[in-house]
């Protein structure tokens, strides 16, 4: 049962982070009052049959994924950043990016452009927005080395067809990374499906677990192809068992030495709440959302594609998207402002600086729409 501070508020902001479960703070509660009790590594090796085995069978079966291609990070970006920049590229390879590339990807992969000489082409979009999938099978060839594909951005709702994207790459050579941030836990997500080496989350968005959790699936061919700084690193975590494993093979050699055992363990319960039933079927919210929005005279949508998920944004001329964002919190509803440069290849090209983002789970009702519609125009009628 949520507590009665959260049954009061109308949270549409879960692309930013969700609402975290009763059940995922009493085990964060739980390990911190043992840590305090008996010692922070006493506490792990206490709870290592969970931070160290069960959390990743778990975060295996929601990705679709083998148990030892998954790795535990504390944050997506990070997570990222294991990976794409200790791949060997050269100036014969090219990279495709998305417009919708999150700016944290992109700055590992323009800093690996200028350290290996590699090209960087961004796929271009239909008029309408979605990714042009025939420019892109007339243009793959075995020299483009990594196609980046974001599932669903962080400040619009497009959903990008990140299946279909895998089966065109399948022939080639390219190593195929999907940034499934704003995906995972939202719709529907399995690796198997999408036919990528390297996915990437968070946990506290839409699995609505702790903030400081996230993770990567990263398949053995892509371990592989990484270049010997990543083969010589040894990473140690404490085992209850022998002290520190050291785990050289599989994805969890990519993990960071230092981790919240409260966090992996909230986590883990986040993970067990998703298993048990989390629903996909939001439609009528997130139709009644961009209905809600299109109906308010003034508002420009951002919403690019065909099809969409629960996340949109927009501005309106008549109020900036702080002032929106603070007097609809005075009203318990929360929304947050976007800023550009996040999506530079998209929002900043097309000179949006900032802009409000909404965003609606499986705890929002369309009771809670109409009622944030009803708060948001009066908040853009006291502007205009």
């Amino acid at each position: 049962m949520e507590n009665t501070m959260a049954d009061r508020l109308i949270h549409l902001n879960t692309a930013g982070a969700g609402l975290v479960p009763a059940e995922v703070r009493r085990t964060m509660a739980e390990v911190l009052d043992r840590e305090a009790a008996t010692g922070c590594y006493e506490t792990e090796a206490h709870l290592d049959g969970i931070v160290n085995d069960e959390v990743y069978r778990r975060l295996a079966r929601v990705l679709g994924a083998p148990v030892g291609d998954v790795a535990l990070f504390d944050s997506a970006t990070r997570a990222w950043c294991a990976v794409v920049p200790r791949l060997a590229l050269g100036p014969g390879d090219r990279v495709w990016v998305t417009p919708y590339e999150y700016a944290g990807n992109l700055i590992s992969l323009f800093n690996l452009r200028d350290r290996t000489g590699c090209r960087i082409e961004v796929v271009p979009t239909l008029p309408g927005g979605d990714l042009d999938l025939d420019w892109m099978a007339a243009h793959i060839a075995d020299d483009v080395a990594l196609v980046s594909v974001t599932h669903i951005p962080s400040g619009c709702g497009i959903v990008n067809p990140v299946e279909e994207i895998g089966r065109l790459l399948a022939p080639y050579r390219c190593f195929y990374a999907v940034d499934a941030c704003q995906s995972i836990g939202q719709i529907p997500v399995d690796v198997r499906r999408i036919g990528c080496q390297l996915l990437t989350g968070a946990g506290r968005k839409f699995l609505r677990g702790p903030r400081g959790t996230a993770f990567a699936y990263v398949a053995p061919e892509l371990r592989a192809a990484l270049t010997a700084d990543f083969h010589d690193l040894h990473v140690a975590r404490i085992d209850s068992a022998t002290g520190y494993r050291v785990d050289d093979h599989s994805a969890r050699s990519l993990e960071l030495a230092e981790r919240s055992t409260a966090a992996v363990a909230g986590f883990n319960t986040a993970l067990t709440l998703f298993e048990e039933g989390t629903p996909f079927d939001h439609k009528e919210v997130f139709g009644a959302l961009r209905a809600t929005l299109g109906a308010i005279e003034g508002i420009d949508l951002i919403a690019p594609g065909t099809e969409q998920s629960g996340i949109v944004s927009f501005r309106h001329p008549g109020a900036d998207a702080v002032t929106v964002m603070a007097r609809l919190a005075e009203q318990r509803i929360n929304v947050w402002k976007i800023v550009g440069h996040h999506t530079p290849l998209y929002m900043a090209e097309r000179g949006v600086d900032t802009a409000v983002r909404v965003s609606a789970h499986y705890y929002n009702t369309p009771a809670e729409i109409e009622e944030f519609g009803r708060a948001l125009r009066g908040v853009l009628g006291e502007r205009s």
